[in-house]
C-alpha cells in the first residue's frame, strides 16, 4: 500500500456547462494504492474550485467541491475492463475528470435564498432598489375590473355599511 498526496494543474477546462474547472486550475489529490489479487485499487479523494455564474442571477461564482474516487485497475489479461494497469501505472486523469466533474452543480447558485433576476427590470431581487413594481393584471380577470374600482372607495363603502 502506498499513500500520495499532490497537485495536479489542470490542462484543460474540465466541464461544459455553466459552472466549470477552468484550465490553469489545480486539483489537490490524496490518493491510495493498495494491491489486491486482480490489480491495483485505487482510493482517494479531490478538492478543487470550479467556477462559473449563478443558475438564477447570473452573477460571478467560484465554490469548492470536494470528491471521493475508488476504482479497480485490473492487470491486463484476457478480460476487457474500463482500466488497466499499464507499465506497472496506473493513469488517473480519466477517472479523476470523471468523478470531479460529476460532482459539479447542476444549477449552481450564488447563495441558497438566491431569488434571481426581476423579469421587468432585470435587476437581481436580492439587490432590490426599493422600487415597487406593480403585478400586471391577467386580462382574464379584466371583467372583475368593473365591479369594484381601482381606488379602494369600494373597499370602505364596504366598511362603512359593517359598522351601521
Amino acid at each position: 500500500m502506498r499513500e500520495h498526496s499532490f497537485s495536479v494543474p489542470l490542462t484543460e477546462q474540465w466541464g461544459e456547462g455553466i459552472v466549470s474547472f477552468e484550465a490553469g486550475s489545480e486539483l489537490d489529490l490524496d490518493v491510495r494504492l493498495e494491491s489486491v489479487h486482480e490489480g491495483i485499487l485505487v482510493t482517494g479523494e479531490a478538492e478543487g474550485e470550479y467556477v462559473g455564474v449563478c443558475g438564477r442571477c447570473l452573477t460571478d461564482i467560484a465554490r469548492p467541491v470536494e470528491v471521493e474516487f475508488q476504482e479497480l485497475f485490473a492487470y491486463p489479461g484476457e478480460e476487457e475492463t474500463d482500466f488497466e494497469v499499464q507499465d506497472d501505472h496506473v493513469d488517473l486523469e480519466t477517472l479523476v475528470r470523471d468523478a470531479a466533474v460529476l460532482a459539479l452543480p447542476f444549477q449552481p447558485v450564488c447563495q441558497p435564498d438566491c431569488l434571481g433576476l426581476d423579469p421587468v427590470t432585470g435587476e437581481r431581487l436580492t439587490e432590490s432598489t426599493g422600487t415597487e413594481q406593480v403585478a400586471p393584471i391577467d386580462p382574464r380577470w379584466s371583467a372583475l375590473q368593473q365591479i369594484t374600482d381601482q381606488d379602494g372607495t369600494a373597499e370602505r363603502g364596504a366598511a362603512e355599511k359593517e359598522e351601521s
